[in-house]
């Protein structure tokens, strides 16, 4: 399951986010969004598997953010030309 979480997330295009309930669907079981983000927090190589591109249901970013916190990632979907507002990501215009 890791590697196709982390394939997934070498597919979403630079200015797009994807919510961990997105990918739990992707692996076919909505109800794994939880399991999503332990895998995320355990990316071993940030480069090469973006997960700053995912974000809550509601757009918000992760305060836990494995490589650096919530302000690393909000400075890393801002350099991929997303918008990022009180920590949230506007869903209907930067949403895969």
């Amino acid at each position: 399951m890791e590697e196709q979480i982390y394939t997934y997330l070498t597919k979403i295009p630079k200015g797009k986010v994807v919510t961990y309930k997105q990918i739990a669907e992707y692996l076919g079981n909505k109800n794994l969004s939880r399991v999503v983000g332990n895998v995320l927090h355990k990316n071993p190589n940030e480069e090469k598997y973006p997960c700053y591109k995912v974000v809550n249901s509601k757009g918000k970013l992760s305060k836990n953010f494995a490589f650096g916190g919530i302000e690393k990632q909000k400075e890393k979907l801002e350099k991929d030309g997303i918008e990022v507002i009180n920590y949230t990501v506007d869903l209907s215009k930067y949403k895969l």
